[in-house]
């Protein structure tokens, strides 16, 4: 009896702490937020067998981080100069679209000025001639001022004069001359008939009076480009006088105007350029006078009526390089084949042809010289462009400005050659360290 309590209270000790492990166990189960696992095995006591290590795949080596680079080294050199050439190239059409309005607006005042410089050009050693005779500047200037005015106003006055002499006399052999081409119209081998030529006489009525309208607007507004032509030449008379007695002054002004840094360049330029615009104008005088002259005996000669004011005419134009020549050339040719038949035009073709050679190959080489050397190409096209923004006037002005420009460019690039040779040489040499060994 003894015994049996004892064993009892082993076995309930034990369910006891066999409960209160359960208990434990639920309650760590219930805070893991788990379900009740089944009791774990007891560990094997032995050693554990090694196991092979598991096969895992070949990692790849990690590629190097590749440092981004400026999107400007992305692109290739001859783009990136092309793009800096490009929008500097813009800035500088924008200035030049630019001035041009401004010039178009006051085209007028700069056509005159320019005249004014040529006028300048021309008359300037007159002025110097009479101060080195000791005559003062004033009265030089206005002996020279009025004497080239009195010129050009006769040499005005002698042209209107032949013209309004000769109209009547004009005009009766260009009525000749067109019935010379009728009634050779009707003898020719192209078989034109007299329907035919009557047809386009009417034709030719019928369009003036259509454009009756346009050209009664057109002489209306011929009013206005004479008083515009006369305040033209009075501000390039003014411009001239002012040139001619102050011009030292006047450039001395506008040296003040530019940049401190670019004075000296620009000083050296302007003398340059003057010389080669004093050499075109004087060139060009001398060039045309002589055209003037053998065209007007050669017409002379051919009994060509108004021989000498169609010579002025020519003088005139020869200041229109080029063009000009042609233009005076196929008028002279014009008048006479109207007035003295396709033989006597024939001739005068042939006298203009031959003074025009005589001049391109022997006078404007001889004369101009490498003064104003200015490849033909460079004046075609400046004398087409002058014309298509500016008219008459801007063919006049082209060849001069391209002139002008050429020198002052040539002289500007040689001039900063030489400023950068210069502070080359004045640049100080630095003393290189000795070694340890050589002191």
């Amino acid at each position: 009896m003894s015994r049996v309590p004892g064993w009892l209270g082993r076995l309930g000790a034990g369910l006891s702490e066999m409960g209160e492990r359960l208990d434990e166990r639920r309650a760590e189960v219930e805070r893991d937020g788990g379900v009740l696992d089944e009791p774990k095995p007891k560990p094997d006591p032995s050693p554990p067998e090694p196991k092979a290590p598991p096969q895992q795949a070949p990692r790849r080596a990690p590629r190097p981080a590749v440092p981004r680079t400026d999107p400007a080294t992305a692109v290739p050199w001859g783009v990136r100069v092309a793009a800096e050439a490009g929008w500097r190239l813009l800035v500088l059409a924008g200035t030049v679209w630019i001035l041009m309005r401004v010039i178009s607006a006051v085209q007028l005042v700069v056509f005159a000025f320019v005249i004014g410089l040529l006028l300048t050009a021309l008359l300037e050693p007159a002025v110097a001639a009479l101060k080195r005779r000791g005559v003062p500047r004033g009265l030089a200037t206005a002996l020279t001022a009025v004497l080239g005015f009195v010129v050009i106003g006769l040499l005005g006055w002698f042209v209107t004069w032949q013209v309004m002499e000769n109209i009547d006399d004009l005009s009766n052999q260009i009525q000749s001359g067109i019935d010379d081409l009728r009634r050779w119209l009707l003898d020719s081998p192209f078989h034109v008939t007299d329907k035919q030529i009557n047809a386009i006489a009417k034709n030719l009525r019928e369009a003036v009076g259509d454009n009756a309208d346009e050209i009664t607007s057109a002489g209306l507004e011929g009013v206005t480009v004479i008083v515009e032509l006369l305040t033209g030449i009075l501000l390039a008379a003014f411009s001239t006088l002012f040139l001619l007695y102050d011009g030292r002054r006047i450039w001395e002004w506008t040296l003040k105007l530019v940049p401190a840094a670019a004075r000296e360049g620009v000083a050296g330029a302007g003398p340059r350029a003057w010389a080669t615009l004093t050499a075109y104008v004087r060139g060009t005088v001398v060039v045309a006078l002589i055209d003037a002259i053998f065209i007007g005996l050669g017409i002379y000669f051919l009994d060509v009526p108004m021989a000498v004011p169609l010579a002025v005419f020519i003088f005139l134009f020869s200041f229109i390089p080029l063009v000009g020549a042609v233009a005076s050339g196929a008028l002279a040719v014009l008048v006479a084949l109207v007035t003295q038949g396709p033989f006597t035009a024939v001739m005068t073709l042939a006298v203009v042809l031959a003074v025009q050679q005589i001049e391109g190959h022997i006078l404007q080489p001889f004369i101009l010289g490498r003064a104003v050397s200015v490849h033909p190409l460079a004046v075609v096209l400046s004398v087409a462009a002058g014309g298509m923004v500016a008219g008459i006037g801007g063919a006049v002005v082209a060849v001069p400005l391209v002139a002008v420009t050429n020198t002052v460019v040539g002289y500007l690039r040689r001039y900063a050659s030489e400023q950068a040779e210069l502070e080359a040489e004045l640049e100080p040499v630095t003393d290189t360290p000795l070694r340890p060994d050589e002191e």
